[in-house]
Formats: C-alpha cells, structure tokens, sequence
C-alpha cells in the first residue's frame, strides 16, 4: 500500500507515522528528513534546494518531487510507501499520483488527523522539554509536577523558541491554508480517512488501524 499521513502541528502525526510504520512495515518517507540528508549529504538535489533556501525562498515544487520519486524508486521501496509532510498541496499530490502511476501504484489511503485549532495551538505552544534528559511535557495537557522542573532527572525544562502562541497560530495559517484544498481533493476522490486526532493516542492508533484493515480488505 502508499499511505499519505495529513495532519497539522500538534496534531500527533509524528507519533502515529512511527506506529504505523511499525504495524504496516511501510518505508517511511519524511519530506523533512530528505532534505535534511540531502544537506548533510551534499547531494546535487540537496545543494539546489539549499540555493532556494539560502535566499528565503520557497523551494520549487519540481525540486521537492524529484527528491521523493528519487528515494520511492529505491528497491526498499517497492512494497510501498508511508508519507510524511508530503504532498502538501494539491499539485504536488497530482504530481505524485502521475509518479506512482508509472510503477504501477496509486495512493491508496489518505490519513488525516483531524484537531480542532484550539487544542493544536495548546499543544504546540504548551510544549516544554528537559535541557538535560529530552523528557517532554505540555504546561495545558500533561505538566510536570514542579513547575518548569523534569520529573525525571530534576532538569530545567525549556521552550523553542518557535513555541509560541503567536508563531504556533502563524504556523497552523500556513498549513491550513495549504493543505484544506488537498484535503478537500482527497476527500472528492474517496480516499480521506478521518480520524478525531483529540482521542487518546492509543484511540487513535486504533481507529487508524482499523480503517487501514478495511482499505485493505477493499482491494483484495
């Protein structure tokens, strides 16, 4: 199967990305973690999106799409593909689909977590993290028992500085303004799969496998 996971900060995706690459034995590919190798790597796809980046611009659609179909045409790749942060709009899903069709393959479960804004800019702009053990904590939903102190070790606890309420809201603007065509063009085709990302994370799991069996089950 290729599975595409939607969901905007603070909704868990990144979570849920590493139980399902767990449960279906997908490769999972994060646009973000191709560039970022294909920066350390000094790729020649990697020095052209640093020359967007390095000038504050957006890096061309093309460039994006030719580092992804690069790295699903590798053999570990051909049972199929979990995607993380990609496509995030509806070019680039075309695009993609147009790729695929040229193995043979098609998208063929579109996973969104769904969360409402109120509680994504919560749960962004409430995270802290230990300085000294990496624990994670969330002033709103799960805060430390002495404030701004880890329960694990006694580390300070900290916030990114791209934590805040306001970048948090500016963040979630871009994504949705992004991605709500994408959704919606999903959605037309019959192949979004809602699920209320403000259960429980293993609800969520579950109902996540669940609609996957079903996807499954369909295509036989």
């Amino acid at each position: 199967m290729d599975i595409i996971l939607l969901g905007a900060p603070g909704a868990g995706k990144g979570t849920q990305a590493k139980v399902l690459e767990e449960h279906t034995g997908l490769v999972h590919v994060a646009s973000g973690d191709l560039f970022r190798a294909a920066l350390r790597q000094g790729t020649e796809l990697g020095m052209l999106a640093k020359s967007y980046m390095d000038r504050g611009a957006l890096v061309p659609d093309e460039v994006v799409i030719r580092m992804i179909i690069e790295r699903i045409s590798r053999p570990d790749c051909s049972s199929g593909v979990l995607f993380d942060g990609f496509p995030r709009t509806s070019d680039q899903a075309r695009a993609l689909e147009h790729e695929l069709a040229a193995y043979g393959r098609r998208i063929d479960v579109v996973i969104y977590l769904k969360v409402p804004d109120a509680v994504l800019l919560r749960r962004i702009a409430g995270r802290q993290t230990c300085k000294t053990c990496g624990s994670t904590y969330n002033m709103y939903y799960f805060p430390s028992k002495r404030l701004d102190v880890c329960d694990e070790c006694g580390g300070r606890l900290y916030q990114r500085s791209d934590d805040t309420m306001e970048t948090a809201r500016h963040r979630l603007e871009v994504y949705f303004a992004q991605t709500m065509p994408l959704i919606a063009y999903f959605r037309e085709q019959g192949s979004l799969l809602e699920i209320d990302g403000q259960q429980e994370i293993s609800l969520v799991t579950d109902t996540m496998i669940r609609g996957l069996s079903g996807v499954a089950t369909r295509h036989r």
